[in-house]
């Protein structure tokens, strides 16, 4: 893509992300994608996975990381005990597709252990997630930890989904939309740039999309979508 180019809608400019993923002679590897606060970024993101569902029958061909996969995780803050407190999983969504079967665990403390201290468990009978440090267990973690495990959790997925898991064998594309608004500067830096996920999917030849954070575009590679 190149020169200044205008498009009518969000629908328009989809279709021609879309064209350009896709061109058979000169395939786009991997677009940035950089826009003001309230220009609609997070909207383009969904209306990129409703082309897909389009296209596909209702089935989407994106695995996408926005503000609407953050809200897959609410928190139970056991208002009447105040003490058991857990992050609960939304099951309906086909984010959590072999979740339990998977077996994520281990994979998604191989990646918290380099950005936090805090240990988790997932019960995948109640859906729920619960915290603990040292001989504190139940914690109420910080938003900025929380998108933090949240993270971790996307990478340990989209390492399954370039394995080609049958959970995930019907998604193209990983679109990811800014993961680093809640983190400090330091795990801003270190978590999405050092993952090994995503340094694998560009070694394989993927091709990619990009949307970082605008206060933090001197890190533009932290946010890739890949698609086969």
């Amino acid at each position: 893509m190149s020169g200044i180019h205008t498009y009518q809608s969000l629908r328009t400019l989809v279709t021609r992300l879309r064209d350009d993923l896709n061109n058979p002679t000169k395939p786009t590897h991997l677009v940035l994608l950089y826009a003001y606060n309230r220009t609609g970024k997070t909207r383009l993101s969904m209306e990129f996975k409703d082309a897909g569902k389009r296209k596909n029958k209702g089935n989407a061909d994106t695995l996408y990381f926005n503000a609407y996969t953050e809200d897959l995780f609410t928190w139970d803050n056991d208002l009447e005990g105040d003490a058991i407190r857990h992050l609960q999983l939304n099951p309906d969504s086909s984010f959590f597709n072999g979740l339990k079967d998977l077996a994520l665990d281990e994979t998604i403390a191989g990646y918290l252990d380099r950005y936090a201290d805090f240990d988790f468990d997932v019960d995948y009978t109640d859906w729920k997630v619960s915290f603990r440090k040292g001989e504190s267990p139940n914690i109420k973690i910080s938003r900025g930890e929380q998108n933090i495990f949240i993270w971790c959790l996307f990478m340990a997925i989209c390492e399954r989904m370039l394995d080609g898991h049958i959970s995930y064998q019907t998604y193209k594309y990983l679109y990811i939309d800014d993961p680093i608004s809640s983190l400090d500067d330091n795990n801003a830096i270190s978590s999405p740039a050092t993952s090994p996920t995503c340094c694998v999917a560009l070694r394989a030849g993927r091709q990619g999309m990009v949307r970082p954070h605008p206060s933090r575009l001197c890190f533009p590679l932290i946010t890739p979508c890949f698609s086969t």
